[in-house]
């Protein structure tokens, strides 16, 4: 076995040779953004789940096609429903902005079954000779316009890569699980309204009697002289309700 191989393996494998079990169960979870691959925003993500989960850093691939992707590896492996909570986590958390177009979230269900990415470092079919491949995170930046090699990449350097590498611990991966969830159980304004702390004397006081919730919230936001996480959480409930959409 090949030092790239073992690597791999150790970080991403389910089993000897597949990302999936049958059952769509994996130890690899993959966020990818297609083109423009742009690394100051996914690079802010790779930064992020360091600093603000707590998490080991992801291995960072271009994708041999048109997207540059985060590798997290976790220890034990998880079903589908928990990798896409985990991904849809990050999505809201520090992607929302963008367009659900450019950004892929693996493995995920198909009518087909259980998908996901393909596995890095492979040469692209009909890729014009373009192959996927791990890179460094100082070197990301250059891949944004094209996220691909143009050669096959280094087995030793592709393994001296994954090496430092470790995987998400269960019970960090619960933990983050937990600070990614939505901020509202039900995604409602209404449910949001009655669970958020008081407003402002200012804000509450202009509302009295609270009869449409995400004027409520609106005014949290928009209130100055609430304390500044207030009003982003406010501000948050209000992007991921039904009704600001």
């Amino acid at each position: 076995m090949s030092r790239l191989t073992a690597e791999f393996s150790r970080l991403y494998l389910h089993d000897v040779d597949s990302l999936l079990s049958p059952q769509g169960c994996s130890r690899a979870l993959v966020l990818a953004l297609h083109a423009p691959a742009d690394w100051s925003r996914l690079g802010q993500v790779w930064n992020d789940v360091q600093q603000d989960l707590d998490l080991p850093a992801p291995a960072i691939a271009v994708s041999g096609r048109d997207a540059i992707q985060l590798w997290f590896s976790l220890a034990q492996a998880v079903d589908l429903d928990q990798a896409q909570r985990f991904l849809q986590g990050l999505q809201r958390r520090y992607l929302a902005d963008l367009s659900a177009q450019r950004l892929e979230l693996l493995p995920q269900a198909e009518a087909a079954g259980p998908h996901h990415a393909a596995r890095v470092p492979a040469e692209q079919v009909g890729g014009e000779g373009h192959w996927s491949a791990f890179v460094a995170a100082d070197l990301a930046p250059v891949f944004a316009d094209t996220p691909w090699l143009d050669m096959p990449p280094s087995d030793d350097g592709q393994a001296d890569l994954l090496k430092p590498l470790v995987s998400i611990k269960p019970e960090a991966f619960a933990a983050a699980l937990a600070q990614l969830a939505p901020a509202a159980a039900s995604d409602t304004p209404a449910s949001a309204a009655a669970s958020a702390p008081a407003a402002t004397s200012a804000g509450a006081a202009s509302t009295g009697r609270i009869e449409d919730p995400r004027q409520f919230l609106l005014q949290v936001m928009n209130d100055a002289s609430a304390p500044l996480a207030q009003r982003i959480e406010a501000a948050k409930i209000l992007v991921n309700a039904p009704a600001a959409r």
